[in-house]
């Protein structure tokens, strides 16, 4: 398998990890402003909103990589 073949699967994976990492800073977000740190709850999803404006980019390339194996 040539390193072209693998860099679709390579970046499918960095992707998942980023969107768990994603979902865990969210929890701690949550958790965060329930203790009455808003403006760092406010920082954070701030973040997250760069994050979640990126995905639909980012899972629109992976397929079109994906499809040209």
């Amino acid at each position: 398998m040539s390193n072209a073949d693998l860099l679709p699967s390579l970046l499918f994976k960095i992707n998942q990890n980023q969107l768990a990492l994603e979902a865990a800073i969210m929890e701690l977000t949550l958790w965060v402003e329930q203790r009455g740190s808003a403006e760092v709850a406010g920082n954070v999803r701030g973040a997250l909103d760069t994050i979640s404006k990126n995905e639909e980019f980012i899972n629109l390339t992976l397929a079109i990589l994906k499809v040209q194996d």
